[in-house]
């Protein structure tokens, strides 16, 4: 049982150093020690980086930091809010078409390599592409959606991609980038708990792992933004890469096994 706990304080504690919510890292081991079906693995994980992102972005609000930009971060995450309930809707209908609860976890741990191997190569060479400066409310709206969607539907709270884009579409530092990601995680997570509540989609789970896993994510939003004040920009990217290339790894490994059952 204590495995929980531990799977969720490590990867809210590096989520909250690199700003990628956790989610990113519990989904793919959960899936790897399968303790937990699909769906449960995807709500627990939800739960996990709403209890560390809320820490983080209320310590950060109360603190009066100015990482996070207002302007264009609460577009964003209105935007990615509604994208939350939109993709916790396409995971119930992709998981109502599947013959199989396997399938869904091999979709979904397909989707999510996508998605970083895209991130680890932006990442890797983003001192050669050009970034905006979007200022545009509508603009800041339609990427939140997208990012809540994409994040809700592969149960990872925010994950990386959120990284990608605040740096091309904003010209966010690493630091900035990732205060940010916590503020669009945050509302992104508490709407689709909310839905998922309201609609009764909760999956069965066990009560015992829900506390471990929310205790585990407020320790590890505690220890990682302690660990973020004294960590370079440098230092951030680089764990940060190296964790891309372990979720692929990972996630690969789960596409395979859940696809053969």
């Amino acid at each position: 049982m204590l495995v929980f706990f531990f799977v969720a304080l490590g990867a809210s504690a590096v989520g909250a150093v690199c700003g990628i919510g956790g989610g990113v890292i519990i989904k793919p081991v959960l899936d790897l020690l399968r303790l937990e079906s699909v769906s449960a693995i995807s709500f627990l994980s939800g739960c996990t980086v709403l209890s560390m992102s809320c820490y983080s972005v209320g310590r950060s609000l109360l603190a009066g930091e100015k990482s996070v930009s207002l302007s264009t971060g609460t577009p964003l995450a209105a935007g990615a809010a509604a994208g939350g309930l939109l993709g916790s809707r396409l995971f119930a209908l992709v998981r109502r078409m599947a013959d199989a609860p396997d399938r869904v976890g091999a979709v979904q741990a397909a989707c999510l390599a996508a998605v970083t191997a895209g991130t680890l190569l932006y990442t890797l060479n983003k001192s050669r592409i050009p970034t905006r400066k979007t200022r545009n409310k509508g603009a800041c709206a339609a990427i939140g959606l997208a990012l809540g969607c994409m994040s809700s539907f592969l149960g990872i709270g925010g994950g990386p991609i959120n990284l990608v884009v605040l740096y091309f579409f904003f010209s966010m530092d690493t630091k900035t980038a990732a205060a940010n990601s916590l503020y669009i995680i945050f509302f992104s997570q508490l709407c689709n708990l909310l839905a998922t509540l309201f609609t009764g989609g909760v999956p069965d789970f066990r009560w015992p792992v829900l506390v471990l896993m929310a205790a585990g994510g407020l320790g590890g939003g505690v220890l990682g933004r302690r660990l973020n004040r004294r960590m370079s920009g440098a230092a951030v990217e680089g764990l940060f890469v190296a964790l891309m290339v372990v979720i692929i790894g990972i996630s690969l490994f789960n596409a395979w096994r859940y696809s053969v059952g």
